[in-house]
């Protein structure tokens, strides 16, 4: 009979069977993995790969060094020839589809995002400043940084050029600051940022121009992530979201080892255009029509955030796990299957309110028009949209392994034959049907 050796995350074949019994669920498995990955440190070679997702150059709009460059090539290096890549026309966003063109089949779609969010030149100055806009960004935490302005050739059409070597700046020396900018009574307004090229001497504007640097350049930090000090930390720039790309990629991976899923349908996505409404999640679901959406995203680390104590803030820490979403759009059903399995395979989590809009990727279905049930998981970071956002990477494979087992349950729900589209149908609690809930005194 097919077993489980004793612990989490161990599969193996026995008697000539590929498959694992476990809660009356039969599982395909042909691999081997470590003793609950979360709880020990994220392999070398793992952290190097989640390095190089996070790093690829990919703003708002210009994903694609992320999608084509550095996603694709990974997923096309371990991917059945059955599986599919689906591009589009209006943005970078990519699917990688494990079942491409069985429309019957269950199907879930897990979405990362791919952009980053960017700073864009707004206009040259005579004495060559480039007066550029924050964004997303508080002003204050940019001062001082270095970047990288990327930059198409005006006399090369398609062909674009990276600038190293500047910096963001506001005000000059210190000395140069308000009075009450220097007690700390006031701070840096977006409008007085400004990208320092060092040019000097003569028609400094000139200079900068015939550079081809033009309004609408997009401008990315330069601080890819670095392991912390603290255990299974890591720290950097834009961790929101190329981590939640990664957790996609690491899934399909983790799909292939085993050998497929034999009933549902998964579609990883990577989508463009998160960052200004969740433009680009939505046209993907309007494409796929998915059963469940799950988007995977960065949350906060609301315990160790300053000057939010009396907020009564839902207190998601890092280190403790991932978060799953309730409110807004969420599914009760779903939530309780991934709760359910996550309980199970000793995975932990920590629930997430997110009231009326999730913020991220799992409004994509809604917003398409499209009958999905959605929800969201994160990974409580510190610092968000900062230079020096900061994780724990046991957050990241506890949210991996979660997804790639509620995958796998979903797979085997009704004797192996998968979940139903009923099931979600049917699975809406009644309120009105709820037992009493009773002091235990």
């Amino acid at each position: 009979m097919p077993t489980r050796d004793g612990r989490k995350g161990i599969y193996e074949a026995c008697g000539g069977t590929d498959a694992l019994v476990t809660s009356g669920e039969t599982y395909p498995c042909r691999m081997t993995t470590p003793d609950q990955p979360w709880t020990e440190p994220m392999p070398a070679e793992q952290f190097s790969r989640m390095r190089e997702i996070l790093a690829a150059p990919s703003p708002i709009g210009l994903e694609s060094a992320m999608t084509r460059g550095v996603l694709e090539p990974y997923v096309r290096s371990f991917m059945p020839k059955e599986w599919a890549v689906h591009a589009y026309r209006g943005n970078a966003g990519l699917v990688f589809d494990t079942r491409p063109g069985d429309d019957d089949a269950f199907s879930v779609m897990v979405i990362g995002h791919a952009d980053k969010i960017r700073l864009q030149v707004r206009s040259i100055g005579d004495d060559g400043k480039i007066w550029i806009n924050s964004d997303s960004f508080l002003s204050g935490v940019l001062i001082g940084h270095e970047v990288t302005l990327f930059s198409e050739d005006p006399e090369a059409s398609g062909r674009w050029r990276a600038l190293d070597g500047g910096t963001i700046e506001a005000v000059g020396a210190a000395h140069f600051a308000t009075p009450e900018m220097r007690a700390g009574k006031s701070g840096i307004r977006a409008d007085m940022l400004f990208l320092e090229l060092q040019v000097h001497g003569e028609k400094r504007k000139d200079q900068v121009e015939a550079l081809g640097i033009r309004p609408g350049d997009p401008i990315l930090l330069k601080r890819p992530i670095r392991r912390g000090f603290a255990e299974d930390t890591f720290y950097g720039a834009y961790l929101d979201n190329g981590l939640g790309c990664f957790l996609v990629v690491e899934v399909l991976n983790l799909i292939a080892q085993c050998g497929g899923l034999r009933n549902v349908r998964v579609l990883g996505a990577a989508a463009a255009h998160e960052e200004i409404g969740r433009m680009g999640s939505r046209v993907l679901a309007q494409q796929h029509a998915p059963d469940v959406v799950i988007s995977v995203d960065v949350s906060h680390d609301f315990e160790a955030a300053p000057g939010v104590g009396d907020r009564r803030m839902t207190p998601t820490a890092m280190a403790k796990g991932f978060t799953l979403a309730h409110g807004s759009i969420t599914n009760a059903y779903l939530n309780s299957l991934i709760a359910k399995v996550a309980a199970e395979q000793g995975i932990p989590y920590q629930m997430n309110v997110v009231g009326r809009d999730t913020g991220n990727d799992a409004m994509a279905a809604v917003f398409a028009g499209v009958d999905a049930a959605a929800t969201a998981i994160g990974f409580p970071i510190r610092y968000m949209h900062t230079i020096s956002e900061t994780g724990h990477t046991g957050d990241i494979l506890a949210a991996t392994h979660a997804v790639f087992e509620t995958l796998r349950h979903m797979d085997a729900m009704h004797d192996g034959a998968g979940i139903r589209a009923d099931d979600l149908r049917a699975g809406h609690p009644r309120l009105d049907e709820a037992s009493a809930l009773r002091s235990a005194t």
